[in-house]
């Protein structure tokens, strides 16, 4: 029983592991896949509407 704190500990880094790879990931969010990329797609065109009315034609 000298391995109790040892097992301890890698519970410990494997959570701390675990959390930090998914703290920027969303979760589920009840979309199907179609109705997930129609959203992104709106997504990308405000983007690039707003990327494109920022900038000036160069001459």
């Amino acid at each position: 029983m000298t391995r109790g704190n040892q097992r301890e500990l890698a519970r410990q880094k494997n959570a701390k592991k675990h959390s930090e790879q998914t703290k920027g990931k969303r979760g589920d969010d009840g979309l199907s896949a179609a109705a997930r990329k129609q959203r992104d797609a709106e997504i990308m065109q405000q983007k690039q509407k707003k990327s494109d009315g920022g900038e000036k034609p160069k001459k």
